[in-house]
């Protein structure tokens, strides 16, 4: 069994925290593969002029995991079902309550 991919965070903004002088992603952000030129969405990062953050995990840009998430605007959807994430607003899996006998 193949080890889960880990993902990088490509933004289209950036800001650096005063506290410890990281860059950080800002504006929406998508799911990068460290060694491709391209968002896990299909998106060319220099035509998309996203910026890249290697340092940056994949989830921790998730409000609720209290990483670099400050300036976060809005995650690709498409970007956060392939990662593996959902974003809040998407709807519950499927769930078949009833099944046919």
């Amino acid at each position: 069994m193949a080890a889960p991919k880990r993902y990088a965070v490509a933004a289209s903004g950036q800001w650096v925290d005063e506290e410890d002088g990281r860059r950080l992603p800002a504006g929406e952000v998508h799911a990068w593969e460290q060694g491709l030129n391209q968002t896990v969405c299909g998106l060319s990062l220099s035509r998309s002029e996203l910026r890249r953050f290697p340092h940056i995990g994949w989830p921790d840009i998730f409000p609720e995991s209290g990483g670099a998430a400050d300036r976060v605007q809005r995650v690709c959807p498409r970007c956060a079902s392939a990662a593996g994430r959902r974003g809040t607003d998407a709807r519950p899996r499927w769930h078949r309550t009833n099944p046919r006998p």
